[in-house]
């Protein structure tokens, strides 16, 4: 039994710290309880928002020597494995709304940062472009039920950027290309340098997830890896999508541009400059002619 001073005093001090430390752990266990009801509850707009309170419970956890700082990793990491499948299982998705689709697809590297593991991301990247050459490839079903439904004469098939990530551009036999020119007439909206910036400096200010080719992925990643010297558990998921963009754009404007010959160009100047449904009628018209 302590009889000096200052060994009473530890003592006190470790009884202190001791109740301290278990009312710590039972508030994080209630955040994290809470925080996977809401998840439970498939609002995603509910989950992102209460997602950072639960990351910075768990870093100051961390940071005070309640968790391990790999314990507070796993849990983020389980945490936002959660919150994607949440996305993608219970949140309904509309033309507005892609948020679970973007929340879904994810950003590769830290945890703690709401990064996925590669190989996840990866595996993620497959089945998008799966479901978006599968919805593609229904572009022609869709504009003859919205002329039977709604007595839509023309139907316009605004695909994402990523198509060209899906084709061969240098095949005239390309199956997907060759399906969608049989149903529709492929417009090419072709940027200029100064469109070109802006895109950057929009995806700067709010970067969101993309798809990629996958051999264009694995090298990117590779050298992201190389010149930062980081690992795989390091990257900020931010800040590799945003040097990666500026790349994919590069990488995609001659696929775009060999994928014209199947239909017509026009430029993204030529399309801010519509005001009606006749005008662009006009544009095609135009070029069509020319």
């Amino acid at each position: 039994m302590a009889h000096h001073k200052s060994a009473l005093k530890r003592v006190r001090q470790t009884i202190k710290r001791t109740a301290q430390n278990r009312s710590l752990r039972s508030d994080l266990r209630t955040v994290i309880k809470k925080f996977r009801l809401i998840l439970d509850g498939g609002n995603i707009e509910q989950v992102q928002e209460a997602y950072p309170g639960v990351q910075k419970n768990i870093d100051k956890a961390a940071s005070q020597g309640i968790l391990h700082n790999r314990t507070g990793s796993r849990f983020l990491s389980r945490l936002a494995l959660s919150m994607a499948k949440s996305a993608s299982i219970r949140s309904k998705l509309s033309f507005h709304n892609l948020t679970p689709l973007s929340t879904w697809l994810g950003k590769p590297g830290d945890a703690a940062k709401g990064g996925l593991p590669m190989a996840e991301y990866a595996s993620r990247q497959e089945a998008f472009k799966q479901a978006e050459i599968a919805a593609l490839r229904d572009t022609g079903h869709f504009a003859r039920r919205a002329q039977t439904l709604y007595g839509y004469p023309h139907f316009i098939c605004d695909t994402g950027g990523s198509i060209c990530e899906w084709v061969d551009p240098d095949d005239d036999n390309d199956p997907l290309m060759q399906t969608l020119s049989a149903e529709c007439l492929p417009v090419w909206i072709k940027g200029d340098d100064a469109h070109t910036q802006e895109l950057i400096r929009r995806f700067d200010k709010a970067p969101k997830p993309m798809a990629y080719q996958p051999e264009f992925l694995l090298r990117v990643w590779r050298e992201y890896l190389s010149e930062n010297n980081c690992k795989e558990d390091d990257v900020d998921p931010d800040a590799f999508i945003r040097w990666t963009y500026a790349q994919a754009l590069a990488h995609r404007q001659p696929r775009y541009e060999a994928m014209s010959r199947w239909g017509v160009t026009v430029t993204a100047d030529q399309v801010a400059g519509l005001k009606s449904e006749d005008d662009f009628d006009d544009m095609i018209a135009g070029t069509l002619s020319a």
